[in-house]
This record gives structure tokens, C-alpha cells and sequence, in this order.
């Protein structure tokens, strides 16, 4: 009954990350639509049009570690339903370029907070033998969103000239379930004691899914970690130099595998490669697919097998399908093939990066700077991933598709050494060990 209640509530949370992956990827099904009907640039539609949610994301990962600190991660949870919802509400009923920027913006915002909310959360309720895979369902819901969104958009792109308001609009609905589930979970045991010096609630907590012994030693393990922190420590201090660049760099190397830069622009890249509209759109579906049962792969192995192995996984799969995707378009195969190049790459993504990324960011700093570090990794990782995007219909017109292809497939070569030379194994040890062992 206890596991199950730590269950509900990982779920509950982590369906933050469904509405994070249809709200990213649901304008992938109304990109040309809305470039003809505003007549934008390339370099306005990409900056502006498509990419408006990734800043806002930006700044909702650079930010959203204030909220999640002083109002609590329960109440940023419920902060961040309710922006999705005013985004697609917004978004569907809007008639010009301009607005409908500030409310996928919004949207961006709640995408943000929720990549530093919503594992931080987890990872604090979650016991240590179970957190990968606990954490790892943020990661699922992601994947599901993404699969449920080109899956809307197949369904709604033929229903007239303002199919594009439907596709957008139909996130409203699981925006409100989400917001309205999120009341019934508890906050957060170690931000309680941390921010409210709450010891008997804390506690309390604890007790509701662990035994009354588990729960003290527990909380033991927790106040002897505060009682070593000093006031005015920031994740910036020398001592935590390390954790800092390991969420640094594994945020660095997942955008610069292309992932959001294609999953913004798949249906667009299926029609350069020669593909037609409706065959685009249905090999979208696929890629959706594909990243559903690889990430249920990872989540099964990454507590079992551990981080590291399956970011070596990811790494060489990376770097065979972006070869082949590479020598396709520089080749100029016939387009029936590269979908299944693509495949291998999500594949990859999904069992590697993508079931590892939110998971190791969150174990890698100490209670008090789980957040604050946490929004670190998630705001490079942001940055980048509205900038690549941005420039990717430029990028293509000015210096091809292959070129764009072969820069990431190196990326991914750096990656492969950085995960062999620098990056620890996290798994199976508490938030507090793994919080002595990286901040000396």
C-alpha cells in the first residue's frame, strides 16, 4: 500500500511531463499552416512563431527554481497546470502572430518550471532503489505527450482551415485534470523540514510510505546533511564545481543531438526528404511510437543497470543513426528509408539521453540546492534547445540538411568520451551519499 502511494503521487507529478511533450511537440502539426497564413519569414517563424514556448521555457528553467524553493513544490506543480491551460486556451483562440507567441510563451514557462519541479519533487519522495525508474516517469510522460500529439495532429489535420486551433486547443483539456489531481498529492517531506523547519511533518510524511524506523533513519540522514550546511551556500561555491559541470554537460550533449530540433520539425524534414504531407505526418506517428517503447525500455534497465550504461547505449546509437541520416541527405537516398534512420536515432534518444537527463540532474546536489542546481542543468538545456530550433529552417536553406546532420553526429562522439572519462554512476545510493561523495 505504501509503495503504491509513492506510485500515485511520481505519476500524479509526472503528468507535467505529458503536457511538457504535447505542448513541445503539437506545433509541429501547424508550422507551415501558420507560415502561410501570417506570410512570415523564415527567420520570424522559426524565432518568433515556433520558438516563442522555448524562451519561454528558458526562462521559466532559469526562474523556476524560486518559486519551487519558496512556495513549495506542490503549489509550483499546480502554478504550472494552470499556465498550460491559459496556453492553450489562448493559443486556439487567437488571431494574430503576436498573441499567440505570449500564450505559447506561457506555456514555455510551465514547460520550464516543470523540468526542475517535477523531478525534484519525485526524487524527494522516492527511495533510493527505486528513484531512477520513479524519476524516469516524467521522462515516459514526455515520450507519451510527444506520441499523443503527432497522433492529434494526424487526426485534426483535415478537418478545414483552422485545424491548426484544434490541435492547439485540445491541450486544455488534460491541462485541467492535471492541475486539479495535483491538490490531492503532499508536499514534499524534505522541503517541509528545509523551508518550514517542520520536523513532525516532515516526518509525518515519511511514515506514509515507509516504516516508522525507515522514516527516522531517513530523516536522520536529512538533518545531518542541514546541520553541515552553511547559510549563504550557492551551487556556484568550489565544492560543488563538480556536480555543477556534470549538469552542465549532459545538458549540453542532449540538445546537440538535434532531438528537439528535429521532434519541432519532424513532419518538415519527412517532406525534405522527399516523403509527401500525409506520409510526413504518419511517419511522425511512428518516431512517437518508437519513443514510447524505448523509453519503457530505459526506465525498466536504469535502475538495474544504471545510468552510465545506458548513456552508453544512447551514445552509439547516436552516432550510427545520425551517420546514416547525414549520408542520406548528403547522398540524396530515396526518401522511403530515412524514416527508419530516424527511428534508430529516437530509439537511441529514448533509451539513453531521454530516460537518463531529469534523473541524474536531480541526484546531483545537496536538499538545500536541489533546485537551484537542478534549474542550472534544465536552463542550458533550454538555451539550447530554443536556439538550435530557431535557426534550423535557415540552417537548412543556407548549408543543408546533411551538414546540419553530420555537426550533431560529432557532438555525439564527444559525448561517448565525456560518459566514459567524467561521468559517475548514481544509482542505488541516497540523495545525502550522493550529495557527500560529488561536493567536497
Amino acid at each position: 500500500m505504501k509503495n503504491k502511494r509513492i506510485l500515485y503521487w511520481s505519476i500524479v507529478v509526472a503528468l507535467a511531463g505529458f503536457l511538457f511533450g504535447f505542448d513541445t511537440v503539437v506545433i509541429s502539426g501547424a508550422d507551415k499552416q501558420l507560415q502561410e497564413l501570417w506570410h512570415s519569414s523564415d527567420i520570424y517563424h522559426g524565432l518568433v512563431v515556433m520558438s516563442s514556448a522555448l524562451w519561454g521555457t528558458v526562462i521559466g528553467a532559469i526562474f523556476g527554481a524560486v518559486p519551487t524553493n519558496m512556495l513549495g513544490r506542490k503549489k509550483t506543480l499546480i502554478l504550472i497546470g494552470m499556465l498550460f491551460f491559459l496556453s492553450a486556451v489562448g493559443t486556439a483562440l487567437t488571431n494574430d502572430s503576436v498573441m499567440f507567441s505570449i500564450f505559447r510563451f506561457l506555456g514555455g514557462l510551465g514547460i520550464g518550471a516543470s523540468t526542475i519541479a517535477a523531478p525534484t519533487y519525485v526524487s524527494e519522495i522516492a527511495p533510493a532503489k527505486d528513484r531512477g525508474k520513479l524519476v524516469a516517469l516524467y521522462q515516459f510522460n514526455i515520450v507519451f505527450g510527444i506520441l499523443m500529439a503527432f497522433l492529434s495532429n494526424y487526426m485534426l489535420k483535415d478537418i478545414g482551415e483552422n485545424s491548426w486551433r484544434w490541435m492547439l486547443g485540445v491541450q486544455s483539456v488534460p491541462a485541467l485534470v492535471y492541475t486539479l489531481l495535483v491538490f490531492g498529492i503532499p508536499e514534499s517531506p524534505r522541503w517541509i523540514f528545509q523551508y518550514k523547519k517542520d520536523r513532525i511533518k516532515a516526518v509525518s510524511i515519511l511514515k506514509l510510505v515507509s516504516t516508522d524506523a525507515e522514516a527516522e533513519q531517513e530523516f536522520a540522514a536529512i538533518e545531518k546533511e542541514l546541520e553541515q550546511e552553511t547559510a549563504d551556500e550557492s551551487i556556484f561555491m568550489r565544492k560543488y564545481r563538480k556536480p555543477l559541470m556534470l549538469a552542465f554537460f549532459i545538458a549540453v550533449f542532449n540538445q546537440f543531438s538535434g532531438i528537439n530540433a528535429f521532434l519541432y520539425y519532424a513532419p518538415r524534414i519527412f517532406e525534405l526528404a522527399g516523403l509527401e504531407k500525409s506520409a510526413s505526418f504518419f511517419s511522425s506517428i511512428g518516431i512517437g511510437i518508437v519513443n514510447l517503447i524505448f523509453t519503457l525500455i530505459g526506465i525498466s534497465l536504469i535502475d538495474k543497470y544504471g545510468r552510465k550504461t545506458l548513456m552508453y547505449l544512447g551514445s552509439v546509437g547516436y552516432i550510427i543513426s545520425l551517420g546514416l541520416v547525414t549520408a542520406a541527405f548528403y547522398y540524396q537516398w530515396e526518401g522511403s528509408v530515412i524514416p527508419f534512420f530516424f527511428f534508430l536515432f529516437i530509439a537511441s534518444h529514448a533509451i539513453g539521453q531521454g530516460s537518463v537527463i531529469w534523473v541524474f540532474i536531480s541526484e546531483l546536489f545537496p536538499n538545500k540546492l536541489r533546485a537551484a542546481g537542478t534549474s542550472f542543468g534544465t536552463s542550458v538545456h533550454w538555451v539550447l534547445a530554443a536556439l538550435i530550433p530557431s535557426f534550423i529552417p535557415f540552417l537548412f536553406k543556407e548549408i543543408g540538411a546533411a551538414t546540419v546532420f553530420c555537426i550533431f553526429c560529432l557532438m555525439m562522439v564527444w559525448q561517448l568520451l565525456w560518459v566514459f572519462f567524467k561521468m559517475p554512476e548514481t544509482k542505488g545510493r541516497t540523495l545525502e551519499e550522493l550529495s557527500k561523495s560529488l561536493s567536497k
